[in-house]
């Protein structure tokens, strides 16, 4: 009862005001009518100026008789659109005017109360409706991480690694969606996307890998080498679970939840395939510098998979990722690639 008292007050509250706005609707197309009379008037003028200065032209001697016919069509031309294209713009903003003069809406304590009224001014029809507050539920960023790489072998210990600890890294560069799981929370959300993933491993004590054809292995080069690295190029596509509070937002007619500068973390896996490997060498012989690269398959495995996870504030995390299948398919002893670094979300 109380909304229908209120609906109806303010229906009787808006048809005068209806009045008065279309009293100025008729005042403001009578002045766009007169103003269509002023662009022509003016664009005559215009026309009429640049005939006389033509004429001056020609009276110097300046132009000849057929060339200031060629500028006085021109000139006419010219004026001509330009009052059919500014004339066409006055009668498009009075059919605008004409066609948005019998509605009127009014907003009242986030109620959208809207009043349809004919042109004789009788009132039609008045409704309200609650506001709609827009929900974007699944918002995207880009996502950039970088760090270390090494492996894990099965059997032996971190520290007994002949890979360089510190001098191998990965790049990490992909698009990540993430969706709110609960309607009205945002304490758990669902990361999903893809990555390009450039992994790089440096072996220590002069070593470089060597394809036998039944697997892969270390071998210490013959030459003493500046560098030596093996990157195995990847297309993954995570998942994550990532949960952490909040901040929401109320905005006129939408609201948002933001985790800007709010405690994060994220726990899930990948899989994908691998797009390419090769090896780089650098060494010098005979006082010259030598560059070798090998693009070969190294026995590294095609397909990837493994667990992943991260830990931060805002847009930054420390993040891990584990492969649980070994970087070599037919080695005797499993290899595992490991990462840790940051993660931006841009």
């Amino acid at each position: 009862m109380k909304i229908i008292t209120l609906t109806v007050l303010l229906a009787m509250w808006c048809v005068p005001f209806y009045y008065a706005n279309a009293q100025e609707v008729s005042v403001s197309i009578e002045k766009l009518e007169a103003s269509k009379e002023m662009i022509i008037k003016e664009e005559k003028e215009a026309l009429k100026n640049e005939v006389e200065a033509i004429n001056l032209r020609l009276e110097n001697n300046e132009i000849t008789q057929e060339e200031a016919n060629k500028l006085k069509n021109k000139a006419a031309e010219k004026h001509a659109l330009n009052i059919e294209n500014k004339v066409a713009i006055i009668n498009n903003k009075i059919e605008l005017k004409k066609r948005n003069s019998n509605n009127v809406e009014v907003y009242h304590d986030g109620k959208a109360f809207k009043v349809e009224v004919f042109n004789d001014g009788e009132v039609f029809s008045f409704s309200h409706n609650d506001i709609k507050k827009f929900d974007l539920r699944t918002t995207s960023r880009l996502v950039v991480a970088v760090g270390f790489n090494n492996l894990i072998t099965e059997g032996e210990s971190f520290n007994d690694t002949e890979i360089k600890i510190g001098g191998s890294r990965f790049f990490e560069l992909g698009w990540a969606w993430k969706t709110r799981v609960f309607k009205e929370s945002n304490w758990l959300r669902v990361k999903y996307g893809f990555s390009f993933s450039w992994d790089g491993l440096k072996p220590d004590d002069n070593q470089y890998y060597v394809d036998t054809g039944e697997e892969t292995i270390l071998q210490v080069h013959q030459q003493r080498l500046d560098k030596a690295k093996l990157r195995v190029d990847k297309l993954i596509f995570p998942l994550h679970f990532e949960f952490g509070p909040s901040k929401k937002k109320d905005f006129t007619n939408y609201f948002r939840y933001s985790t800007l500068g709010q405690f994060k973390a994220g726990i899930g896996g990948f899989v994908g395939f691998k797009l390419s490997s090769r090896q780089k060498l650098k060494y010098s012989l005979d006082g010259s510098n030598k560059k070798e690269k090998i693009k070969a398959s190294y026995n590294t495995n095609s397909v990837v998979y493994g667990l992943s996870g991260y830990i931060g504030w805002g847009w930054t995390a420390v993040y891990m990722k584990y492969e649980l299948n070994p970087i070599f398919k037919n080695n005797p002893v499993d290899q595992h690639n490991i990462s840790l670094g940051l993660r931006f979300d841009l």
